[in-house]
Formats: structure tokens, sequence, C-alpha cells
């Protein structure tokens, strides 16, 4: 079975490569859309500095929703979700080796311009290492969360509007605790907390996540 799931993992790594610029849209729009808060905001390096730990975990969260149109959809229009479906591999496991590689190739790129993101904000050089690991932390939660939206959305017309619709509101509290734990990095407070409860969401989202989305899969094939 794990070998089964590596090959799907490996699937999904190989059909971002060959779509090239459309697996780096996500990575595009976050970085554009930290570019563009100075412009709406003000160039006073006190504001930016106190506001880049939102700034960049609400791009972070936008980008990852943006990437979650082509992670069943795809599939499903062609058909190959369905022969997914009837394969002797569980469709739990399916599920979450497309989200597992989905995350990798939607985090790894975010993480790499986070920190730069943050140098161009004014973020304190004090608060990178928690901004890195909320989003290493954080991430995954979203990720999970996404998939149960965009299984549930499968087939309807606005998927894209009722994806947001259904998942933002569950995003929230990775927010508030990912923008929590580098602010308290900023001001040199404790940050474990944050962190725990960060990891904590993302392994409830891990344990829950995939069996609820294959449920909606199948909901949507019938």
């Amino acid at each position: 079975m794990l070998t089964a799931a590596l090959a799907i993992a490996g699937r999904e790594f190989r059909l971002a490569v060959r779509q090239g610029f459309d697996s780096l849209l996500a990575v595009v729009f976050f970085v554009l859309a930290c570019v563009l808060f100075p412009f709406g905001v003000g160039p006073e390096p006190a504001v930016l500095a106190r506001i880049a730990p939102g700034i960049v975990w609400v791009a972070a969260l936008l980008a990852t929703l943006l990437s979650l149109d082509r992670l069943f959809q795809t599939d499903y229009d062609d058909g190959t979700l369905e022969l997914l479906a009837l394969a002797p591999l569980p469709l739990t496991a399916v599920v979450a080796a497309k989200v597992a590689a989905h995350w990798m190739m939607t985090a790894g790129p975010l993480l790499i311009a986070a920190p730069l993101l943050a140098l161009l904000l004014g973020l304190a050089a004090d608060a990178f290492p928690a901004l890195l690991a909320t989003l290493a932390l954080g991430t995954p939660a979203l990720s999970v969360i996404g998939a149960i939206g965009a299984a549930l959305v499968l087939g309807a017309r606005r998927a894209g509007v009722l994806l947001a619709l259904l998942i933002l509101p569950l995003y929230i509290p990775v927010l508030i605790f990912g923008v929590a734990a580098v602010d308290a990095a900023a001001f040199g407070l404790t940050v474990r907390p944050h962190l725990m409860l960060l990891a904590g969401l993302s392994l409830a989202a891990a344990v829950i996540g995939p069996p609820t989305t294959a449920a909606a899969i199948r909901l949507a094939l019938r």
C-alpha cells in the first residue's frame, strides 16, 4: 500500500512539473500579495513591521486556497479519479498521498519565499524562525482542510466561489495561532503554546481529513 501511495504522490509531482507555470501560481500570488501591501498601507517601517505577520499569513492562506482547484478537479474531469476510487488502494490512502504531494509542492516554495518577504516588510529578525515554524506546522492543516472543501465542490457550478466560502471560516483558527506565534516572537515572548496548538490542528486535520475527503469524493462520483 505504501508503494502505491508513493506512486500516486510521484504522479502528482510529475504532473506539476509538466504544468510548468501553473504550478508556480500559488507562490507568485504569495509574493505579489505581500509586495502590494506596502502600497496600500504606506511605506512606514513601524507600521509594516507590526502587521507583517498578518500579511504573510493571509497571503499564504490565500495562496494555498488558489492552488486547491487542481487537487481533484482535473482527475474528476478526465475520469482518473473514478479509476482511483475503484483501485485496490483505499481511497483514503489515495487522498492522503495527493494531499501530501500538494502540501509539499505548495508549502515548500512558500517557506523559501517567506523570509525574503518578511525582510521586505521589516519583520524583526528574531521572529523569522517562528514565522517558518508556524508555516511549517500550520500549512498541513490548510492543505487537508482545503482538500475536504475541494472534494465537496466537485462537479458544482462556481466551484471556486463555493470552495472559498466553505473553507475560509475553517482557516481562521490556523491564521490566529500562526500570527499570534510570530507576534509573540517579535516581542520576545514564548511561542511554544502557539506552535503546539498549530501542530495539534494539523494532526487533527491529518486524522479526520482523508476519510472525510474520501467520503465526499465517493458522493461526487455517484
